[in-house]
């Protein structure tokens, strides 16, 4: 196809750039707001088309040279060439006009965004891999860029420095195993004392395998666990190394053990301060009983305990909350916490009412967003509903969507709201958004 001219108006939240061609939208990959560029159209579609970046004509004051030298041709990150202060500002700008296009409000206040480490952040990671008989090589790392091919990296940024350097030995580990084309991935989950590697394993080790692991462990202080079938065959190939993995949250004197393929924030840096923020706009007194739903692990509802009456966290996953209701009892938090397990993508407004009032209720959950909780919260009568909602979000569109059903249906006010930045170099937008009942 031949080439164009395009004028980049915006990001979307893919990290590319907006430009419109005779009404119709085209995004263009690798190409920033306020540039001229040359780009050739990859496909048409009915409502839009997408381009591929040839050459830049006029560049943005913000480009930059991108840290990574695979930056491009890896997937894992697609914003390198933007500063990082410019990307947080885009992000913003992208949740802010996600609020009024979809949900049709506009929050108060637009809060600092919350900074945090721009490169080795990259506390849990899934590490594809791929032997290429015909090159006799094993490759470990993201998919690249375009297609679903393993990219071909030597370092990678946004991990930690250790881990980063373990990319090309756990090429040669993976090589010198008896069957390298039946391992198609490596979990990563870096703890404060221990990192650990998951192998996800489709044959049977074989003795040497194992000798090789430990060998391996060994050299590079890591802990190795195993994944042979479906997520329930998950082990730790040393039994002792069950319980060392976990995060700390020093402010609350807090350790928090999980498992590898548990859901924790990538970020641990920003997960302090996003913690500490949550509850501090929360505005939790010692006579509140609070709601935790999608608590997970219990990542905010101990240090909610730590300053409330009581909280009930609420999740979808039993193990999560068998161990958050663990961690509760290890700090002796057990009789200001309780945990329930339930699917709460469907409840409604009499499930909550049955729950008791709450002066407080802090919203975590995952993409899928919490849209029949906030219709629930929306249903309740003026004095049954809590003083203050706190929603954190991990996708701009469904935390649209249901601030939209709190404010419109509900009577509440987008009070404020604003971006984390959880994931630098990438269209990830993380928020946290206050609501005030009226």
């Amino acid at each position: 196809m031949t080439l164009e001219v395009f004028d980049i108006e915006s990001l979307d939240l893919e990290a590319r750039g907006v430009a419109r061609r005779d009404g119709k939208v085209v995004f263009v990959e690798g190409a920033l707001p306020g540039e001229r560029i040359v780009a050739r159209i990859a496909k048409r579609k009915a409502s839009f088309d997408t381009a591929r970046l040839e050459k830049v004509i006029k560049p943005s004051s913000q480009r930059i040279t991108p840290g990574c030298p695979h930056f491009g041709m890896c997937g894992g990150c697609a914003m390198q060439h933007l500063d990082a202060s410019a990307q947080v500002a885009i992000k913003q700008r992208v949740l802010e006009d996600t609020l009024w296009h979809i949900g049709r409000v506009r929050p108060g206040v637009v809060l600092p965004p919350m900074h945090g480490p721009t490169w080795g952040y990259r506390y849990r990671a899934r590490l594809s891999v791929r032997a290429v008989r015909k090159k006799n090589a094993v490759l470990v790392g993201f998919r690249e860029r375009r297609g679903s091919y393993v990219a071909d990296i030597n370092q990678c940024r946004v991990l930690p420095v250790h881990v980063s350097n373990m990319l090309l030995p756990l090429r040669a580990l993976v090589g010198a195993f008896a069957q390298p084309d039946r391992i198609p991935q490596i979990e990563v989950a870096v703890g404060d004392t221990t990192t650990v590697l998951l192998l996800r394993h489709m044959e049977t080790l074989t003795d040497n395998d194992i000798a090789l692991l430990r060998e391996f462990a060994l050299k590079h202080n890591v802990t190795w666990w195993l994944q042979p079938k479906g997520p329930e065959t998950v082990h730790p190939l040393n039994p002792d190394d069950a319980d060392k993995l976990a995060y700390t949250l020093p402010e609350f004197g807090l350790r928090m053990p999980y498992r590898p393929t548990d859901f924790t924030q990538v970020n641990h840096a920003i997960n302090r301060v996003l913690i500490s923020k949550a509850l501090t706009l929360l505005d939790v007194q010692s006579s509140d009983r609070v709601a935790d739903l999608f608590c997970g692990l219990g990542n905010f509802t101990l240090p909610l305990a730590i300053r409330a009456r009581s909280v009930v966290g609420i999740e979808g996953s039993s193990a999560l909350t068998e161990r958050a209701l663990q961690a509760a009892r290890d700090h002796g938090l057990e009789d200001r916490t309780g945990f329930t397990t339930l699917n709460l993508f469907d409840v409604d407004v009499q499930w909550l009412r049955d729950l008791g009032h709450f002066d407080r209720i802090l919203i975590d959950p995952p993409r899928e967003g919490a849209e029949a909780v906030a219709r629930a919260l929306a249903a309740l009568t003026s004095a049954e509903r809590p003083k203050r909602i706190v929603y954190v979000s991990c996708s701009p569109a469904t935390l649209a969507r249901d601030a939209g059903i709190l404010v419109h249906e509900g009577g509440y006010t987008l009070q404020s709201a604003g971006v984390v930045n959880m994931f630098p170099h990438t269209g990830h937008v993380e928020s946290i958004a206050v609501f005030d009942a009226s």
